[in-house]
């Protein structure tokens, strides 16, 4: 059997965790229940579908060559019931119960996942939450895994694409083409390396957005759901993207949120967001493959006061990444990764966790679902909020996805930190109201 070794960026990830800041990512799916014990059934279906997917019952190892490596291996004592649970919950709303669960890191001994199924005391819906290490998946790489163990007749199944004949010729034909790829890897390193030390100035950090260097370990989730035509209209009336529109509320929110809390006002460049951008053409493209992610990093304007204003510096903004594209710039950090010997991983996690502060201070990603309805167990998926891992020194992270016409946005943060969380939230909907009124 051919050993199939972590990616330097799956083992990057897989190196950089701690007990307080676990690397796995989330995703809180709500469903509406079709009757009575739909949770149960749900749980029953998880537990017996999980059994069939091979990538869900591998386990991660440590190699001895290469010194520092890690491998994928099948777990030969498997059982579901180690990572399908039930959840009975008082919490009308599950973002609340989700936030400890989302606290809790894997056990780094099985199958990096888990699903918890909470069911609440409404009987008419119940939700599942679903974590994946980053190790193993990207957020489509989870939303691939994830719909493997919905209802199949939902789910389209996409071809399999035979992989081309490799026809390379001779080692020695071939040599001078791999001497000049690796030389402009080396300089596409000391690029994005110089760019990062450009990007690195904290000029206008909110202390809000930072937390002890320890971190409280704790998390609060919140979920926000808007209406993806509200959104359109911005984006026909501003121009830009609905991306660009999603970011824009970003920042207008915080502003909003900083100024009910009593925060001095926002001044600078703004904080650095990081924004990843998947190297992949689609779910398909997910399967096996191991993270492929690059980023941009911008800076959000929370000292400008005009929300149109705002909405038109991130456009220019991200134009400008766009026109660098996603191998350049100081947001492709996760680039460099295969740049570093796997021992260096091993060796140098802790430290590039505590780094992480210095590179970016909030992650906002987006995470596109397909269009068509997930079920499990007949019961419709009605919501869906993806939830990002939380980096060591920072105190939010912000994940976006848009899902049957709706826009989801899920909140992660230090409850220590950041203790009013639902406020947060509740500014992403009033900066949206506000752009509307400009636009209309």
């Amino acid at each position: 059997m051919v050993t199939e070794h972590l990616s330097p960026l799956d083992l990057a990830f897989w190196r950089i965790e701690s007990a307080d800041h676990p690397m796995h990512l989330g995703a809180l799916a709500v469903f509406r229940a079709t009757g009575p014990g739909a949770a149960e059934r749900a749980v029953r279906l998880l537990t017996a579908r999980c059994v069939a997917v091979p990538r869900l019952r591998r386990r991660i190892r440590d190699v001895l060559l290469p010194v520092g490596a890690a491998a994928w291996s099948p777990d030969p004592g498997f059982d579901p019931a180690r990572h399908v649970f039930l959840v009975r919950t008082d919490e009308a709303v599950p973002h609340a119960a989700a936030g400890p669960l989302m606290a809790r890191p894997l056990d780094r001994t099985l199958p990096p996942w888990e699903a918890h199924v909470l069911a609440g005391p409404d009987p008419d819906s119940f939700a599942v939450l679903f974590k994946f290490h980053h190790a193993l998946a990207d957020g489509l790489g989870a939303l691939a895994l994830a719909a493997t163990l919905f209802d199949e007749a939902t789910v389209p199944r996409p071809p399999v694409r035979p992989v081309p004949e490799q026809r390379g010729g001779s080692v020695l034909r071939r040599l001078p083409g791999v001497l000049a790829a690796r030389v402009q890897d080396v300089g596409q390193a000391l690029e994005i390396g110089a760019a990062v030390a450009r990007a690195g100035l904290p000029l206008g950090v909110p202390a809000a957005l930072t937390a002890d260097s320890t971190g409280s370990g704790a998390r609060a989730v919140a979920g926000l759901a808007l209406d993806l035509d509200e959104v359109n209209l911005v984006r026909k009336g501003a121009g830009g993207t609905v991306n660009d529109v999603l970011i824009a509320l970003v920042a207008g929110a915080l502003r909003r949120w900083l100024a009910g809390r009593g925060d001095p006002e926002p001044w600078g460049a703004g904080p650095r967001a990081l924004i990843p951008v998947s190297r992949r053409r689609g779910p398909a493209g997910s399967r096996g493959a191991g993270n492929r992610l690059s980023g941009y990093l911008l800076r959000l304007p929370l000292a400008e006061a005009d929300p149109l204003r705002r909405l038109n510096s991130v456009r220019v903004a991200m134009d400008r990444n766009k026109d660098a594209g996603p191998a350049r710039g100081a947001g492709a950090v996760a680039l460099l990764a295969d740049h570093v010997h796997p021992l260096g991983h091993r060796l140098g996690g802790p430290l590039v966790a505590q780094a992480a502060r210095l590179l970016f201070d909030i992650l906002v990603t987006s995470v596109p679902l397909p269009s068509f309805t997930f079920t499990l167990g007949g019961s419709p998926v009605r919501e869906v909020y993806p939830l990002a891992p939380l980096a060591r020194g920072q105190s939010l992270a912000v994940a976006v996805s848009t899902y049957k016409g709706t826009v989801h946005y899920g909140l992660v943060a230090d409850a220590a930190a950041v203790p009013d969380l639902a406020a947060l939230a509740g500014a992403l909907r009033a900066e949206l109201d506000e752009l509307v009124r400009e636009v209309s």
